[in-house]
């Protein structure tokens, strides 16, 4: 309870601060997203609550569209967001390189369970898995893939398994460098010979899924707990070779190009979403929390922890500096 009140008066602090600046501040916040509608208009509900006097308004796309929105932005010398929270980390490495970040430093990052950057411009803010996914009203789970190598050289699942493209999805493109250092650029080729299709979203892979024309998927494995507590009856595979942990991070834009020049209402909101009240709203939005010893879990999942014990790891360097090569050799896969 004593916890609970502290943030509450960090918070009431923050938004003092906001408002502190003699009417210099707009009272606008727009957030560039890869998280699904569903979620954020959970989060724009408890935001609401924070800082009532604030519009923060949610622009959703995937990882690649909103990254070209950026780019071509960045060259006019103004973006159209304040905060951004994207899916895939090793983006956050280029963003500071080229110095479109502010660095922060937000109470709550003593209680992260994660890493984030030791000069300050971003922290992991929702934990996504890449797992795998089946129908068992379809098929036997033994009968299938159960971990990343078997989805790619199991001739049992040719030409029946699906995957996003790394060019347009940031999860898949980090999931992609994880197998790459584990299993070498073979791993591609073994995917074009298990004639693996590429979906560009998944509700076209969650319908194959469910009629049975995929055998199983790789997929975030939001989408299927989301599914599941709407009763579907698709389910998880925790891949045996180890779940992808994507740790997705939130940043801060540089105050000389971000679309409404409110750098102390960014820091307040970052700050909640790392509180126990925001990791709490993404948790519902079925993503894991980032904080030590959270106690809820999203619908249907199994313990943070226990991922994490059996996890392939991601070398997010290598996905940033090596993201053509690994998207050509992917493309080039025999």
């Amino acid at each position: 309870m004593k916890k609970l009140i502290l943030i509450a008066v960090i918070v009431a602090l923050s938004i003092s601060a906001v408002f502190a600046g003699g009417g210099r501040e707009k009272n606008k916040i727009v957030i560039y997203t890869s998280m699904y509608q569903e979620a954020t208009d959970n989060l724009k509900k408890e935001l609401k609550k924070f800082f009532p006097k604030y519009t923060i308004d949610f622009i959703y796309g995937g990882t690649g569209r909103i990254q070209h929105m950026i780019a071509s932005e960045h060259k006019s010398g103004k973006l159209g967001c304040d905060i951004i929270m994207l899916a895939e980390p090793s983006y956050s490495i280029e963003l500071k390189e080229k110095d479109m970040l502010h660095s922060f430093r937000p109470i709550e990052a003593l209680n992260l369970a994660f890493g984030y950057d030791p000069d300050g411009y971003w922290y992991p803010v929702r934990i996504n898995n890449m797992v795998l996914a089946y129908n068992p009203a379809k098929f036997q789970k033994n009968a299938i893939p159960n971990s990343f190598y078997d989805f790619a050289n199991d001739a049992r699942a040719r030409d029946a398994i699906s995957m996003r493209n790394p060019s347009i999805s940031g999860t898949t493109l980090g999931t992609l460098t994880a197998l790459r250092d584990k299993y070498g650029y073979e791993y591609f080729n073994a995917l074009g010979r298990q004639r693996v299709h590429i979906d560009y979203g998944t509700a076209e892979a969650i319908r194959k899924l469910e009629s049975g024309e995929y055998k199983v998927i790789m997929i975030l494995e939001e989408s299927i707990l989301q599914l599941r507590e709407s009763g579907s009856k698709l389910e998880v595979i925790y891949p045996t070779d180890g779940t992808v942990m994507i740790p997705s991070n939130i940043m801060i834009v540089n105050n000389r190009l971000s679309a409404n020049k409110n750098v102390k209402a960014a820091e307040a909101i970052a700050n909640w979403f790392l509180s126990e009240s925001g990791q709490e709203a993404i948790v519902e939005g079925w993503m894991h929390s980032v904080r030590i010893d959270f106690p809820k879990l999203p619908y249907d999942a199994i313990p943070t922890g226990e991922i994490r014990q059996n996890s392939m790891p991601v070398n997010w360097e290598n996905s940033y500096h090596q993201r053509d090569e690994i998207i050509k050799r992917f493309e080039e896969r025999k």
